[in-house]
């Protein structure tokens, strides 16, 4: 589900449910999380297009400074400001290594800084995390993009210090990649820079801990 394209590929059946009710159940979480990050995904695969980057990249692309990001093969960034460390084995916790900085678990919403760590995966089985000060936009949970109504965005700040928080956002009516920035003043976050004023209502809040 964290990939560019999500396909049920392989050898019949490939329908959720021909598996079990735990099996479909959690697909669903999966899927669900996919639909609602969906302006994330169309956004940076945008930024993607324009930067000649790839939307599943290694960790020295965006952290080429850290030595510890070059040893890394088994993680890897979502865009630019989520991190994914896949579960290869039947367990529910696995080693990650977070490039400098801090970062918030999407699931729990713990922070962690750089480094090693043992890190628990959710209810979804992957350990997936958000870059301190990124914005990631979210959209209404629905059956199929076509009903998605992209005039109604969510925007979750990730940010546990940060006084600003940065993004991107692209809507298939313009096809246009814009700057999203926002700022924290009394305790709440406020959008600074939108380019589409009364074309967008945007819903902030932030990341639940």
């Amino acid at each position: 589900m964290l990939s560019l394209h999500t396909r049920s590929h392989g050898v019949p059946p490939t329908e959720s449910w021909e598996y079990g009710k735990d099996f479909m159940n959690a697909f669903r979480r999966a899927d669900e999380m996919r639909y609602q990050l969906m302006p994330y995904i169309y956004s940076q695969a945008k930024d993607c297009t324009k930067r000649g980057l790839p939307m599943l990249r290694a960790l020295f692309i965006e952290y080429p400074n850290d030595p510890g990001s070059w040893l890394i093969d088994d993680e890897y960034l979502f865009g630019s400001d989520m991190l994914v460390a896949p579960l290869f084995e039947k367990v529910t916790i696995r080693k990650v290594y977070l490039p400098s900085g801090q970062w918030i678990d999407y699931q729990t919403g713990k922070a962690y800084s750089g480094g090693w760590h043992n890190i628990e995966a959710g209810k979804i089985p992957i350990v997936l995390f958000v870059r301190e000060g990124a914005v990631i936009p979210h959209i209404k949970l629905t059956q199929s993009t076509a009903q998605m109504d992209w005039s109604i965005i969510d925007l979750v700040v990730y940010a546990s210090d940060s006084q600003k928080a940065n993004g991107l956002i692209c809507l298939p009516s313009d096809n246009v990649l814009h700057d999203i920035s926002l700022v924290r003043r009394d305790g709440t976050f406020r959008i600074e820079l939108d380019s589409f004023i009364e074309k967008v209502t945007w819903k902030v809040r932030l990341y639940s801990k």
